[in-house]
Parts: C-alpha cells; sequence; structure tokens
C-alpha cells in the first residue's frame, strides 16, 4: 500500500477539488495524508456559524478535520499560516499570511510531514492555482519545492478541464436567458480561463461512486458552504455533471491529452 499526501490551501478545497480521489484511495487501503496551508481565517462566514468565543479560523480548521475524517484521511495537518485574501486585497501584505511566507521555510514544513510518511505521491495545484488565488499559486510553489527537499516520486496537479467547463455552460445554466445575472455567469463561464486546458491535463478521473462523500465532506464546511448554497442544492444529476470527476496534470508524464489516464495510483505501492 502507499501514501498520497494531498496539499490544499483552505479548508473546503479538498472537499471541493480532490474529495473523489481521496475517498477512493483511501478505500482502496492506501493512506490518506491531508494538509492544509491556511487556517481560511478570511473567508465569509454563514450566519451563526461562529459561536460566541470562538474565531472563524478554530471553525475551519475543525471543520477541515470532520470533512477529512469523511473523505478517509488518517492524518489531517495545518502548515501554520494565515490566510491571504483574494488577489489584491490587503490581507495579501499581512506577514503571517501564506503569499507572503518564505518558500523554502514553507516547503520545508511539508517536506517534513513527506518525510514522516514516505509519501509515494503528493497532489498540489497548477501553476496559477486554479483561478489565480494567491494560496493557491503558494501552493503549486510551495508543493513542488516540498517533494523535491524530500523525495517525494510523483507530483500531481490537481486542475479543471477549461474545455468541459466551457462546454458545460448551457447544461450548468439552463434559463439563463431570462436572468440577466445567470446569463451574464454562462457566458463567463463560457470564456473561462479558469483550469487547465484538456490537451495538458494528465489524468482524468471518474468520482461518481464518491459523490455521497464528496457532497457530504462540503457540508461539513458549513460555515462556507451552507444548506442553501448551491453545491447543496444542485440537483444530483448537475452536482455529477460538476463534480463527478476530477481532473490532473502529472509531472514528468510521458503523454498528455486525451484519452487521459483513469488511475491516479496506477503503478503506485
Amino acid at each position: 500500500m502507499a501514501t498520497a499526501v494531498f496539499f490544499h490551501a483552505h479548508p473546503d478545497d479538498e472537499a471541493i477539488a480532490t474529495g473523489g480521489v481521496m475517498t477512493q484511495v483511501a478505500r482502496s487501503g492506501h493512506r490518506v495524508i491531508l494538509v492544509c496551508a491556511t487556517d481560511g481565517a478570511v473567508g465569509e462566514p454563514a450566519e451563526g456559524s461562529v459561536p460566541e468565543g470562538s474565531t472563524l479560523a478554530e471553525v475551519r480548521l475543525a471543520e477541515l478535520r470532520d470533512a477529512g475524517a469523511i473523505l478517509g484521511a488518517e492524518r489531517v495537518e495545518w502548515l501554520g499560516y494565515g490566510d491571504s485574501g483574494m488577489e489584491n486585497e490587503p490581507t495579501n501584505d499581512d506577514p503571517a499570511c501564506f503569499w507572503q511566507a518564505d518558500i523554502d521555510v514553507a516547503a520545508e514544513r511539508l517536506a517534513v510531514i513527506l518525510r514522516e510518511e514516505q509519501a509515494d505521491v503528493i497532489t498540489v495545484y497548477d501553476h496559477h492555482g486554479g483561478y489565480g488565488h494567491p494560496d493557491h499559486i503558494q501552493v503549486h510553489r510551495v508543493g513542488h519545492r516540498a517533494a523535491a527537499l524530500a523525495g517525494t516520486p510523483r507530483v500531481f496537479e490537481s486542475t479543471m478541464n477549461r474545455d468541459r467547463m466551457r462546454a458545460l455552460a448551457d447544461f450548468a445554466f439552463a434559463g439563463a436567458d431570462d436572468d440577466p445575472e445567470l446569463a451574464e455567469q454562462r457566458e463567463e463561464m463560457r470564456n473561462t480561463d479558469m483550469g487547465s486546458p484538456a490537451e495538458e491535463i494528465t489524468h482524468e478521473i471518474d468520482v461518481t461512486d464518491a459523490l455521497d462523500e464528496k457532497r457530504r465532506a462540503m457540508a461539513a464546511h458549513r460555515s462556507q458552504i451552507s444548506e442553501e448554497s448551491f453545491f447543496l442544492t444542485m440537483p444530483d444529476d448537475a452536482f455529477a455533471a460538476a463534480f463527478g470527476h476530477e481532473w490532473f496534470i502529472e509531472i514528468g508524464a510521458d503523454r498528455t491529452g486525451e484519452p487521459h489516464e483513469g488511475d491516479l495510483f496506477a503503478g503506485v505501492g
């Protein structure tokens, strides 16, 4: 059996981006480790989700542990950094935030875990963090450096299939012609630069058999994903269309593009 470390930026990223694969890997008997760079303290909490006397950071880290348990993580760690907030926000300048972290210092914190676990696999994000969030970009940089420091043999970049997202625009926003706001969101999705082109992707993992765990893990992040959120109110077929596959770019792979590989752990362990 092998060990995979899933490295993410904020509590809830793990459920949304890699929750299906984490569940499948754990079911197969491999060891799943979840590492989160930041405490998510800059997020906007749902009303009533932060009890009196608690902080959003405390709540979100507790939610991370709950979600990790649902997804089969045997160890959940926080690297100790603050949430940097969205691009160009004043919080980007906070010396305690992840965006301001020294790459080598942060990478060594992660490398310690990789060495302790003798990790066979680490997942990070693509070069622009999927959509340009500073903490996601930093996960890419720090994760690659940590893998080099620890000698972790296989590195996968979690991404989104840009071409598929564009193709799903009409399905995701059915009826948008009658709603100007939805129509605008549909156009943004049709022209999105999020994720990576299909030709750059190496792995497409069908996680439809793990959607129950994935959705429950999202729901565990109740401070960010309320019961009324679109994540949890989508019909099952729409949820499967949006979240039933997870995409990765394997560093050093012999080939990219379709047909994508369907097993992240082929030849591991």
